[in-house]
């Protein structure tokens, strides 16, 4: 892999973490959302694995991305409930386990996991 396209993956990710947090701290939650989850990240390393791997690779990823949303959505929906229960740290240390459990027992349970 090309150093020069990990500087780029690097810039575009630090990027996209700067203009969700500026726009988040406006306080324009859905604009900061919509950067968040904007697919720039995802299209570079859609078009990175593709160029480096092949169809079958990438479709393997994308496949992996749909599977691993429940998991994902779990873990958005613990924040928002226990965020204001009790506090940023043990709220997202909690979305996190549950994300990284139901995870786990999704790829255990997928075939091609």
């Amino acid at each position: 892999m090309d150093i020069k396209l990990l500087v780029l993956y690097f810039v575009i990710g630090g990027a996209a973490v700067a203009a969700t947090t500026w726009f988040g701290s406006q306080g324009k939650g859905l604009l900061a959302a919509f950067v968040g989850v904007f697919p720039s990240v995802t299209v570079i390393t859609i078009i990175s694995i593709y160029f480096s791997s092949g169809t079958s690779t990438t479709l393997s990823y994308l496949k992996g991305m749909l599977i691993l949303m429940p998991p994902w959505l779990l873990y958005i929906a613990c924040v928002i409930f226990l965020l204001p229960r009790i506090g940023l740290g043990w709220s997202l240390t909690a979305g996190i386990a549950i994300y990284m459990v139901t995870a786990l027992i999704v790829i255990k349970f997928t075939p091609s996991g």
